[in-house]
């Protein structure tokens, strides 16, 4: 009997994501589950929503990484990530957020995975919104357990704030939603990285400091970035931020001396 390795899989796979037209979904088989499908919960505002915008290149498949659409099946991932959140604004806000350079930078780490990224997030939302128990905090739940029939939920990356911004007490809120979230999609130490917003000590200061107040998290820092208007970071800090994730994101997940 022939036998085939996993690297062949892997690119047999990509082969049949590139002939799937964008928009459509892929074949019931990858709806099974896959050990190697690494699934990613990305929520929060704008900035994660995603206002940046992005080339013709930057608007093609991204290989080997799905992306949960509005009916709750994997589909090649392509920009806007948030297209299919189920509380975004209008489609026509929705660009390009960190997920994108995020996604690419793992699959180059990570060359025998796929990912698989649920997106849900709002633009102008405010912490108090995705609390236990709000319709965003129940859908990014609700759609995350649909992912995880069909691969391994390895973290969340949230990035929110503005919103906030003259909240002394929202570090208090993030560590809630971080225990909620945990609870809730069965992974007591989920990995957790979170991203500074532009130019607000009160909040960045916060933000901060969850990853040495609570295990498994960190913390991207918008140190560098730049944006296009008062909030909002420019197609550059986007990806830059990205990759900050995804680093931080490798750490958590790959350090053998992380719980």
């Amino acid at each position: 009997m022939m036998r085939f390795c996993r690297a062949s899989t892997i690119g047999v796979f990509v082969a049949l994501l590139q002939l799937i037209p964008a928009g459509a979904q892929v074949p019931d088989a990858v709806d099974a589950m896959d050990e190697k499908r690494h699934i990613y919960l990305l929520i929060g505002q704008s900035n994660m929503a995603g206002r940046a915008p992005f080339t013709e290149e930057e608007s093609g498949v991204i290989g080997r990484c799905l992306l949960l659409n509005a009916e709750d099946r994997w589909e090649p991932a392509k920009n806007p990530l948030n297209r299919y959140s189920t509380i975004r604004k209008g489609l026509g806000m929705q660009k390009m957020n960190p997920g994108y350079s995020f996604a690419e930078m793992m699959l180059q780490k990570q060359a025998d995975i796929t990912l698989g990224l649920v997106v849900n997030a709002k633009g102008g939302s405010s912490i108090k919104e995705w609390a236990k128990g709000t319709k965003f905090y129940e859908e990014a739940v609700r759609r995350t357990r649909v992912a995880q029939k069909s691969g391994k939920l390895k973290g969340i990356l949230w990035h929110q704030g503005e919103s906030d911004r003259t909240d002394a007490d929202y570090l208090p809120k993030l560590k809630a939603l971080v225990t909620a979230l945990r609870k809730d999609l069965g992974i007591p130490l989920l990995p957790f990285v979170c991203g500074q917003i532009k130019d607000v000590p009160l909040i960045n200061d916060q933000l901060m400091e969850l990853a040495s107040s609570v295990p498994m998290t960190a913390c991207a820092s918008s140190d560098g970035l730049t944006t296009m208007d008062r909030w909002h970071f420019d197609a550059k800090s986007v990806k830059l931020l990205g990759m900050k994730y995804a680093s931080l994101m490798l750490s958590l997940t790959t350090d053998p001396k992380k719980p």
